[in-house]
């Protein structure tokens, strides 16, 4: 669904130019991602567009060497794939494909980051194809569902994936490929097996597949948002809505050839695919891919990346990590504080010591490292703060897959760390329905909105209204900076018995400063003919026991509930009357989440 926008978002772009005082970043137009490949290839060509530890990816061992599993174990290193290799594998793979499947084909892909993955995708979307990413976390039945839903016609997957495909192999679709030695009985094809007939089918002078002309509003990815089956939305993207991000993005936020980008979220993600991926071979950045979460540390170490994407998960537990190493040694402590007290007065008069004197810290993390970009849910502005102090600077965006994702970000020399940036250049958003206070849902309309809902026309009406506004759901305001600000889920507001709107994530945020509580989700329950507001706790165990009264405790203890109450009470005396928790519930196991790792709301309440 596109609107004839060009002359006013020509116009927003120039309004957005005035107002961030620090101009946007020069980056190349790009038509679609086909374009943008062919233009890297030629551009990068001389650069390393992947850094891997699977040498059969490296070429560095056959796909069918018997010892093939126990040699991936054993690769140390990290081994480069160069971009001119990569464009040359997407182009094989496309014309396996092609030839194959001449009137197009709808391909699933589902498993870890890994270089197969990769393949398949720009593979199929620079074909005639349409892609579609699945989660490899999500439950057998759920998948089956998906497939279904979004017609698949061939599945690649990884071992990882198989574990859940399994239990559903005789409803997978007629074509199943496997990025590793398929099993016997799967009846699948293997990648590397596919990807050499394609460079057969080059070779004997069939280029048909570099001639296909993209269309960039023609459907070519499906997304299904987070949720389970019967509320998972399937999105519909195009080629413009990908590009119109890599552009934006790009302009706003410096990333260049010179740096190395270390990937550590899930690649069904469209964050983690459209910004940790996509845009790096547009802008001839390498891309470490990191083994698995519990590699992100050695792999920070060895990798020395520019940046990582992030989710606030990860990065509240690497300033815990550190925070916690220094508490736990009184002198290292002190200098800790000392270090800290000067560098803040040094950064006031335009000196700037922090790599020096957190040079520990730095190590940890990588001496190269120029930022960390977090997403995915909203981040403490103090957090982000806290790290800039150490000489990490940290930046938050906002996206929904819908806007394939961004919709705004802080850019790198312009931010506000309380909000979730500015608008992506080219794009508009604005506050409708606002109340007393200038709080409304955020709407945003431009070439980075979705298509519609896949088969779901009702539910498209419902989420982009006639002007081409899509509705997010969330409530926010624009500040006089023109930075989005958001303040809660429109689904979650609580109407008080004054009138007023309640945003229980805005208390959430303020009891989360506390290190003591872990977890937290604040509802509103009934009592007496009075709604009061309710918050489920779930305490840090590691921050109970640093309370000598707390040691050992058990969680929902009569002690334990006295201090968290406190905790409360506290955070109390800085609300207005109508927003103040006044009952509280203790949790002995965290929430239960999504794969997005959001907490399911609605089922603790």
């Amino acid at each position: 669904m596109y609107f004839s926008l060009e002359d006013e978002l020509r116009g927003i772009m120039e309004k957005q130019n005035k107002i961030y005082n620090y101009p946007l970043y020069e980056v190349r137009e790009i038509r679609d991602l086909k374009d943008m490949v062919r233009q890297s290839r030629v551009l990068y060509s001389y650069k390393n567009a992947y850094l891997t530890k699977d040498p059969v990816a490296a070429g560095k061992i056959s796909p069918h060497d018997p010892e093939l599993k126990q040699k991936r174990k054993d690769e140390k290193e990290y081994l480069p794939i160069g971009f001119a290799k990569a464009a040359e594998d997407f182009e094989a793979f496309g014309s396996y494909l092609h030839q194959e499947f001449p009137a197009g084909v709808r391909v699933g892909v589902i498993g870890e980051t890994r270089y197969e993955w990769y393949i398949t995708y720009l593979a199929t979307v620079c074909g005639t194809g349409i892609i579609i990413p699945l989660d490899k976390e999500l439950p057998a039945a759920e998948l089956k569902m998906m497939i279904e839903r979004s017609k698949i016609d061939v599945l690649v997957y990884s071992d990882v994936a198989y574990t859940n495909l399994g239990a559903v192999k005789d409803d997978l679709p007629p074509v199943t490929i496997a990025m590793d030695p398929p099993a016997d009985g799967t009846g699948s094809l293997y990648f590397w097996d596919l990807l050499e007939r394609g460079y057969e089918i080059r070779n004997e002078g069939n280029l048909s597949y570099d001639e296909i002309e993209i269309d960039p509003d023609e459907m070519r990815i499906i997304l299904f948002t987070s949720g389970t089956t019967a509320n998972a939305k399937a999105v519909m993207l195009s080629h413009r809505n990908i590009c119109t991000n890599l552009m934006g993005m790009c302009s706003m936020v410096y990333i260049g050839p010179e740096y190395t980008c270390l990937s550590i979220l899930p690649i069904h993600h469209t964050y983690e695919c459209t910004c940790g991926f996509l845009c790096e071979y547009y802008r001839g950045t390498t891309v470490a891919i990191c083994p698995g979460l519990r590699y992100i540390l050695p792999s920070l170490k060895e990798v020395q990346p520019s940046y990582v994407l992030m989710v606030p998960l990860i990065v509240e537990s690497i300033y815990n990590g550190i925070m916690r190493k220094i508490d736990s040694d009184p002198k290292v402590k002190r200098k800790f504080q000392f270090g800290l007290k000067l560098s803040r007065f040094l950064m006031k008069i335009g000196i700037d010591i922090r790599k020096k004197i957190f040079k520990d810290i730095h190590a940890l993390l990588g001496p190269n490292l120029q930022f960390l970009i977090v997403g995915g849910a909203a981040v403490s502005a103090d957090l982000l703060s806290n790290l800039r102090d150490l000489g990490i600077h940290c930046f938050q965006g906002y996206g929904l897959t819908e806007c394939a994702p961004i919709l705004a970000l802080n850019r790198d020399k312009y931010y506000n760390d309380s909000s979730a940036g500015l608008p992506l250049p080219g794009v508009e958003v604005k506050i409708v329905n606002p109340d007393e206070n200038g709080y409304g849902e955020i709407v945003g309309r431009g070439h980075n909105v979705m298509l519609g809902y896949y088969e779901n026309p009702e539910l498209t009406a419902e989420a982009i209204d006639k002007e081409g506004f899509f509705h997010t759901g969330d409530i926010g305001y624009i500040d006089e900076d023109s930075f989005v600000i958001i303040t809660g889920r429109k689904q979650n507001v609580i109407v008080a018995s004054n009138g007023k709107n309640i945003f229980p994530e805005e208390i959430e945020f303020l009891l989360l400063e506390n290190p003591l509580i872990k977890e937290v989700v604040v509802h509103a329950i009934e009592e007496d003919g009075h709604m009061l507001l309710r918050a489920i706790i779930f305490p840090d165990r590691e921050q109970i026991d640093q309370i000598e009264e707390l040691k050992g405790k058990e969680l929902d203890s009569p002690e334990v509930k006295a201090r968290l109450e406190d905790v409360v009470k506290e955070v109390n005396q800085n609300m207005v009357a109508y927003k103040a928790v006044r009952r509280i519930e203790i949790r002995t196991e965290e929430f239960e989440k999504n794969t997005s790792k959001k907490i399911k709301r609605a089922q603790h309440y």
